[in-house]
């Protein structure tokens, strides 16, 4: 019979099974990953079975609870033999046995039947027999053999108090690993050390030795890194305890492999830089001198060391999260104001623009349903765009609806969308823009141009309810965030019964007025220059200025399109501009602002003609139609007003091209 001899130390367990990891390693496939373990409690020897598939048997039958170990005792693992004994007497002198040294008086010899137990390897390199494992150190123990004659006088812990001062004063993981090495190397053997840690995100996940990257290395005779000892850093990284191996350069069976040649090592000491669940790395110390070996009480000191630096490490990563989160603070704080100055286009410095983005900073927070109130083209989409940037739901959608686009059962449609089947063209169903905006904000324009019946349903969405899709039978429940807007008089419309009086109170929750251009005259020129610089980009154009004599032209026109007829001024001056300069050739003004607009108590009592409110806006959009030659879209430009609005204005008063 031929078999390993391995020593016992009273107060540690050893595990034994096919893992790499375990004390006792036993090449046979039969046998668990962790098959038992041996343990010394209450002055005796145990063996327990920890789960394993085929069991842990004496006398041909699995062991269950505790078996205590007497003299000669066999078990059986696997098609592995092994015999416990208090001395190496047990074995006759004719066996072949290679016992593994250690101060102790406890061993247990290993055999199989059929082959002897080599060492195993790991991608060619021989693994280091380990001598000593430790979980603790003596410096968090209380009872009076944790210090040893070494450190009787409690050098080693005023060192360790020292450069734990030291540790905690490094302001990077580079610095704060020199600084470990260093103090290692004051009390220890070691004349070469590394610091490898893991990837962050790899922190508090299992991870394999490959993935440990050098911080730190130092060599006492400058001689460059050599990555070692991946068994090592495997074994701790797995088990979590500083391990102990020595005689490696003397022992034959580990001069095959190159890199423990190559550094000459003599003994190591591994240790785990650990912290609660988080494991972050290993420290490696390598000693070459035969005469001055790393030992048990090194790796005790070095897994102290490690200890603190895993706490030295939380506190950098945590300097350096609170960093990069202070600078990603001010980068938003500072998105947001380009976004309330750039993306939003609510550029200028007038009364009216300051308060308004001083009240969207506060309202945008609240969730409040919000009404937006102004003319066409002033804006009205941008404040709600950045009302929902500013607020807890920009992680979430921005979806936009025209309710003056569509008919009533085709906004219905939109709004709360419908399931296959419900009506012609529903080849399937449909998701509306509630649900579109679930957790987000939907934006609806023109508002006030919404049908009684859909008032109805969105009120009862508004206040919480859910709705049905069209055809449906289900509820849908969603959280959105209203905001409205309209050009409309809603106090009129209300009085005229257009629109419903709970309704209207209810998207008056907070009201946001955005002034007409002509009445903001100071921001003319900022947002001319703004766009010309947005236009060129746009465009491609070398067009870096705008001449003040345009600028002055800009400013005496009244601007009935507001912003966006004055955006689209600028582009078409860039595109016509033949030099790098925009001049007043280059402005091309709609007709309808040659004279100043009149206020209405300028227009003289005899003008007035007792018509209705419907015949005088018949008659407008009949001249403008003329004026334009009947071209839709400028006249639409020209009221105010959407396509799609003067479309429907003009079926309302049954308004057709004239045939010439």
């Amino acid at each position: 019979m031929k078999g390993t001899m391995f020593a016992l130390q009273s107060g540690q367990s050893a595990t034994i099974g096919r893992a790499t990891s375990n004390r006792i390693v036993v090449s046979d496939d039969i046998c668990s990953r962790n098959h038992c373990e041996i343990r010394f409690e209450g002055g005796r020897w145990k063996l327990r079975d920890s789960g394993s598939r085929n069991g842990t048997r004496v006398n041909g039958e699995p062991i269950v609870g505790d078996l205590i170990l007497s003299e000669g005792r066999l078990f059986q693992i696997g098609n592995s033999q092994i015999c416990f004994s208090f001395s190496r007497g047990i074995f006759n002198e004719d066996e072949s046995c290679d016992f593994k040294e250690a101060d102790t008086e406890s061993e247990i010899p290993v055999s199989t039947d059929d082959s002897e137990v080599t060492e195993a390897t790991v991608e060619g390199e021989l693994r280091p027999e380990i001598v000593h494992r430790t979980g603790t150190t003596r410096y968090s123990r209380t009872d009076s053999n944790a210090v040893s004659s070494r450190d009787r006088d409690g050098q080693e812990a005023q060192r360790l108090v020292r450069l734990g001062l030291r540790m905690g004063a490094a302001i990077d993981i580079c610095s704060l690993s020199q600084i470990v090495l260093d103090g290692l190397f004051e009390v220890t053997s070691a004349d070469i050390g590394a610091v490898l840690l893991l990837p962050l995100d790899m922190v508090g996940h299992s991870a394999a030795p490959n993935q440990l990257e050098l911080v730190a290395y130092k060599s006492l005779d400058s001689r460059p890194f050599e990555r070692t000892s991946d068994y090592l850093s495997g074994v701790v990284l797995e088990t979590r305890v500083a391990v102990v191996a020595q005689d490696v350069n003397a022992n034959d069976r580990f001069k095959s492999s190159d890199s423990l040649r190559a550094i000459r090592a003599e003994s190591i000491v591994c240790a785990p830089i650990r912290s609660g669940n988080n494991l972050f790395g290993v420290i490696q110390l390598y000693s070459t001198n035969p005469d001055n070996r790393l030992d048990p009480e090194d790796s005790e000191y070095a897994l102290a060391v490690a200890d603190q630096m895993a706490l030295a490490l939380e506190r950098v990563h945590e300097r350096t999260r609170l960093a990069a989160g202070l600078a990603r603070v001010e980068t938003e704080n500072q998105t947001l104001r380009e976004q309330l100055q750039i993306e939003t286009e609510l550029i200028g410095d007038s009364d009216s623009i300051r308060k308004l983005r001083e009240r969207i900073l506060r309202i945008a927070p609240t969730g409040a349903t919000v009404l937006i109130r102004g003319e066409s083209g002033v804006g009205k989409e941008l404040v709600a765009r950045a009302i929902h940037e500013h607020s807890n739901r920009k992680a979430g959608p921005f979806v936009t609806m025209n309710c003056a686009a569509l008919s009533e059962s085709l906004l219905e449609s939109e709004l709360f969308g419908h399931e296959k089947g419900s009506f012609t063209g529903a080849i399937g169903r449909k998701i509306g823009k509630f649900e579109q905006s679930r957790m987000g904000t939907l934006f609806l324009d023109e508002v006030g141009e919404m049908s009684p019946a859909i008032q109805a349903k969105f009120l009862r969405v508004l206040e919480g309810h859910p709705f049905e899709r069209v055809g449906g039978g289900s509820e849908v429940k969603v959280d959105v965030r209203v905001v409205a807007a309209t050009n409309r008089d809603l106090e009129r419309s209300v009085e005229q019964g257009q629109f419903r009086k709970d309704l209207y109170f209810r998207l008056q929750v907070m009201e946001l007025l955005v002034e007409p251009l002509r009445d903001r005259k100071s921001d003319i020129t900022i947002l001319a220059k703004h766009f010309v610089e947005r236009s060129a980009k746009k465009v491609g154009s070398s067009v870096t200025a705008i001449s003040p004599a345009a600028i002055s032209t800009l400013i005496n026109y009244p601007w009935p399109g507001n912003v966006r007829e004055l955006q689209n001024t600028i582009e078409r001056a860039v595109i016509l501009c033949m030099t790098d300069t925009v001049g007043v050739p280059d402005i091309q003004l709609s007709a309808l602002g040659a004279g100043e607009l009149k206020p209405v108590r300028e227009v003289k009592s005899d003008g007035f003609r007792a018509v209705s409110l419907d015949l005088i806006e018949r008659e407008q959009i009949l001249a403008t139609l003329a004026w334009t030659n009947w071209n839709k879209s400028q006249a639409a430009q020209v009221l105010g007003i959407e396509r799609s609005t003067l479309d429907r204005k003009l079926k309302k008063y049954e308004v057709e091209r004239p045939r010439h």
